[in-house]
């Protein structure tokens, strides 16, 4: 089980003090969000990648790749890179690199984005997001297992021998999830090709992602891969802790009444009530999480959302410590209770390494 953050980069202006921090400080605080989020033992930082105010995170590569040269051991992920609006040979060159430069510290989320308006900017339609997914990961696949290209397809110009460098690392992708919070076409793709599904339940109501992910499970094990319970399976979550849950309560209430993620709509309490959301003591974020293994079955990686709304720098680092020391060693003793051996681990490069070498060698002693 990995735990981790995400950030979707929101430059917000905190309610409390009406100060607004500048897109260099915003970015400056995600690179020391990060670092603590290693210093605190997490597994993963993930950022989102956004074109549009009021987020700044439009190149995961270069924020991760800076990242990656100042930790070394935590995970780097995308929350998600755009696979419909991004040439899919330049995802191929960009993540390849940056996995050779964190030293296979890498995966990627693929995904369509949080506004319309991305496509027109970059030359693509949004009546076309799904077919575009589709085809454009396909290929993305391809330039990464295989060192000469031909291909042909809709919605880009033919390749013909071509070779994406650098390869991937130790001649081994990253690990790709899916990210969706609303399309069974995702689900689908990603239990097609036996990758990740990571279903940020962030907004709706769990019913609805109890569908798509059992859809995912139901999938993967058709396609041969394991059985529904070997799929791989990530969560979102938002937490504010403090020691006591009043004061948290009163602390998050005017940062979640004005956050551009779900302000100005359902009440706190409601919130909190049909969705991840967890207010209160790190004793409370601990008990609605272990319900999300009631709801979805065992599963592989669980990030938060802390670092938004307009909340300070020193806030944050103040809840990851909370989160590193009181959280997640009791969230990792638990979902350890009771979890069936063929479960698997969270994905890091290391386990893909090896399982491609046990592969080469079931192929040796069959030909043999």
């Amino acid at each position: 089980m990995q735990f981790g953050i995400f950030s979707v980069g929101d430059v917000t202006t905190d309610p409390t003090t009406g100060r607004t921090p500048s897109e260099h400080e915003r970015i400056k605080a995600m690179v020391a969000i990060a670092r603590k989020a290693e210093e605190v033992g997490l597994d993963v930082f993930a950022m989102g990648e956004h074109h549009n105010p009021p987020f700044v995170p439009s190149s995961p590569t270069t924020m991760l790749g800076y990242i990656a040269a100042q930790t070394d051991r935590i995970i780097l992920s995308t929350s998600t890179t755009l696979i419909t609006t991004n040439d899919p040979v330049k995802i191929a060159e960009d993540y390849a690199m940056l996995q050779h430069l964190a030293e296979g510290r890498v995966d990627v989320m693929m995904g369509r984005g949080n506004t319309g308006p991305v496509y027109p900017w970059f030359g693509k339609d949004i009546r076309q997001g799904i077919p575009l997914a589709i085809e454009n990961y396909a290929l993305l696949r391809q330039l990464w297992r295989e060192e000469v290209v031909d291909w042909q397809g809709r919605f880009r110009t033919p390749l013909q021998g071509f070779t994406s460098t650098p390869r991937p690392l130790d001649d081994v992708p990253p690990f790709v999830w899916h990210g969706s919070i609303r399309s069974p076409e995702i689900a689908e793709q990603a239990a097609y090709y036996g990758d990740g599904f990571f279903a940020n339940n962030i907004f709706w109501p769990k019913e609805h992602f109890r569908k798509l992910i059992e859809l995912y499970r139901e999938r993967y094990a058709h396609y041969g891969h394991g059985t529904p319970e070997q799929a791989i399976v990530g969560l979102g979550g938002q937490v504010f802790m403090r020691k006591n849950s009043q004061d948290a309560v009163r602390e998050f209430r005017p940062y979640f009444d004005n956050a551009p993620v779900y302000g100005h709509g359902p009440s706190l309490e409601e919130f909190t009530a049909e969705t991840p959301l967890t207010v209160g003591s790190p004793q409370e974020v601990i008990e609605k999480t272990l319900t999300f293994r009631e709801t979805f079955g065992d599963y592989q990686r669980q990030l938060f959302l802390m670092d938004h709304a307009g909340l300070p720098l020193k806030t944050v680092l103040e809840q990851l410590d909370l989160l590193g020391e009181e959280v997640v060693p009791v969230l990792r003793e638990e979902f350890a209770k009771g979890r069936p051996a063929e479960v698997p681990d969270g994905p890091t490069h290391a386990a893909l390494v090896a399982a491609r070498d046990t592969r080469e060698n079931e192929t040796t002693e069959v030909a043999k």
